[in-house]
């Protein structure tokens, strides 16, 4: 199935310019694969202004984040896997949307537990309390 990731970077982003919000993106700069301005990267991340006034030629597609952008008065081709991408904010009122890291929990996830082959439903996972319902 493919990642809902890049379907709502574009939707933040298209609401944060309708608000007249400035859209940032928070890029974990750890990937090879990332081209961004290594000079710029903090703390393994990197914050990415992609207003209309700040970058050209803007694509937000299911695979690449791309624009040309200026740091330091250079320019600059960015271009970013949607998966590297850790949030969509706000400049003004750090509005926005986190993403998790999904690399991470596909190594993680896990299958829910098989039902009861007599009906029952399964017992509830290690460390959740057991819950009540009201059956009429």
């Amino acid at each position: 199935m493919t990642s809902t990731r890049p379907y709502l970077l574009r939707a933040m982003h298209e609401w944060m310019l309708d608000n007249d919000l400035t859209p940032q993106l928070v890029v974990d700069a750890r990937s090879d694969d990332a081209r961004i301005p290594r000079q710029y990267v903090k703390d393994e991340r990197i914050v990415l202004n992609v207003s209309p006034n700040a970058v050209r030629h803007l694509s937000m597609g299911n695979d690449r984040v791309e624009f040309m952008a200026r740091f330091g008065g250079t320019p600059f081709q960015v271009s970013v896997a949607p998966v590297h991408v850790l949030a969509i904010i706000a400049r003004e009122n750090g509005t926005g949307m986190s993403f998790p890291d999904e690399e991470a929990q596909a190594g993680t996830a896990s299958s829910p537990p098989e039902p009861d082959p007599d009906g029952a439903p399964p017992p509830p996972a290690p460390g959740k309390r057991p819950s009540l319902k009201v059956v009429k």
